[in-house]
């Protein structure tokens, strides 16, 4: 510890920056820089499992957190000199927003470092463990990803403010807690305390290249999955819900899945895992919520996915259990358009090795915009079982077999035969829909074929 901090900006909230850079960096590789410019600011860089990492830290209790010139500054400097070293920049903002006392200055600290923020390619993770007010709250938001202790918050203007304007009253939890960002998905993880948020950073680094471009997410050690059957997974019935991340963890190594923003539209699942050492990203349908139907927040969250994997040049294993989008009033009012539109177009252009995997159902236009063939798939598979079409046989037959049902005609039956000729996998396989139909237990060796083909 520098002279300058223990003399004029030590304190429990200096302990506390400096516990949380030593939580994350590998034990006795932290080098602090800067420390001379102080202003409740701690920065510098160490090693993250034997990889350089660059890491800032505000001190909570210096000026009531609040970030003045000089600290912004460094925060900025810290962000750029991440990005020019090429290697993950870390942030554990803590503050209440720009210092009053300062003015315009403190207004342009923060400007300097979203500049420095929207400019970087490098990933950049915030790990919010205390009250993040104001301009502070913008900066996580910025960055990558979002980690949030179960104590924290984070909200633009605070409970006392928007009582004296709107005589509303609220808890700084109930404005901007875990909960509220938990579930809007700017806050992509939520911690215990300080210590599980470290070992979330820490495994959630090794997902990520060093920068955008680069070549991917370092290599981890092969390993095999837990070997059950994904098949298993699914019930006998199509009308029984099923938990699709037990299907992700039977793909991937070790059965370790990380998902992100699970709070956040849970009829769609996205998170990182491992395949014979590699990092992919799983963005898959949950048969759990919804039915697995598509709405405009999961399609928003799906983009936001899709489009981070592209950036960091991580391939995609996309599981289709769908029965199409949700359908009303409110989801058009919702821009469901919008975001679908987002979805496709994220998928579309995304270059990134993926392979889609149709495990039951794919309808209509949920069947295209969860990766299928023509979208650019790398690989499009299916399980045998699979069924796929413009819409469900009984929704079809209603439509083109209306003056027959109302006639008198069996319409259960008629919905048999439909499902029968149109439906089943085989029929999309022969027209050349679906590269291949694969028994469940064969997935994992044909999308870990396709991403060491990738590598060459």
């Amino acid at each position: 510890m520098s002279a300058v901090f223990d003399v004029g900006v030590g304190g429990p909230g200096f302990l506390a920056a400096r516990a949380r850079l030593e939580l994350l960096f590998d034990p006795g590789t932290f080098r602090p820089i800067r420390t001379g410019v102080g202003d409740g600011v701690l920065s510098g860089s160490g090693r993250v499992q034997g990889r350089a990492v660059v890491a800032w830290a505000q001190d909570g209790a210096f000026k009531g957190g609040s970030l003045g010139s000089a600290g912004g500054e460094t925060i900025a400097r810290t962000i750029a000199r991440a990005d020019a070293l090429g290697v993950p920049v870390v942030g554990f903002p803590h503050s209440g927003g720009a210092r009053l006392q300062e003015g315009v200055a403190a207004l342009t600290a923060y400007a300097a470092i979203f500049r420095a923020q929207a400019l970087a390619t490098v990933p950049m993770i915030s790990v919010v463990s205390g009250p993040c007010a104001g301009g502070a709250a913008y900066s996580p938001a910025l960055g990558d990803f979002v980690v949030m202790t179960a104590e924290a918050y984070m909200f633009l203007t605070g409970p006392k403010i928007i009582e004296r304007v709107t005589r509303e009253v609220i808890s700084s939890a109930d404005l901007g807690g875990v909960k509220v960002h938990g579930a809007n998905g700017v806050a992509h993880m939520v911690a215990r305390d300080d210590v599980e948020a470290a070992e979330m950073t820490r495994r959630l680094l090794s997902f990520l290249p060093d920068r955008v471009g680069g070549q991917g997410a370092p290599l981890m050690p092969p390993a095999d999955a837990p070997g059950e059957d994904p098949g298993d997974v699914l019930p006998e019935s199509r009308r029984k819900v099923y938990d699709v991340r037990e299907v992700a963890a039977r793909l991937l190594d070790r059965g370790a899945f990380m998902e992100l923003s699970p709070r956040w539209a849970r009829n769609l699942v996205v998170g990182f895992g491992h395949i014979e050492g590699r990092a992919v990203g799983v963005i898959a349908n949950q048969p759990k919520h919804l039915g697995g139907c598509l709405d405009a927040d999961a399609a928003e969250k799906g983009a936001w996915f899709v489009d981070m994997c592209e950036r960091f040049n991580v391939p995609l294993v996309v599981l289709s259990d769908t029965p199409g989008f949700l359908p009303g009033a409110k989801q058009e009012a919702a821009g469901v358009l919008r975001h679908g539109a987002s979805l496709l177009r994220a998928f579309g252009r995304a270059t990134v090795p993926r392979v889609t995997v149709t495990l039951r159902q794919a309808y209509g236009g949920a069947h295209i915009v969860m990766n299928s063939r023509d979208l650019g798939a790398t690989l499009t598979l299916a399980w045998p079982d699979a069924r796929i079409g413009v819409m469900g046989a009984r929704q079809a037959v209603e439509l083109v077999r209306r003056r027959e049902i109302e006639a008198g005609a069996d319409a259960a039956a008629l919905a048999d035969a439909y499902e029968a000729e149109h439906l089943p996998v085989r029929v999309a396989a022969a027209a050349g829909f679906v590269d291949e139909v694969v028994v469940p237990s064969e997935t994992r060796d044909r999308i870990a074929h396709v991403l060491e083909l990738a590598k060459t």
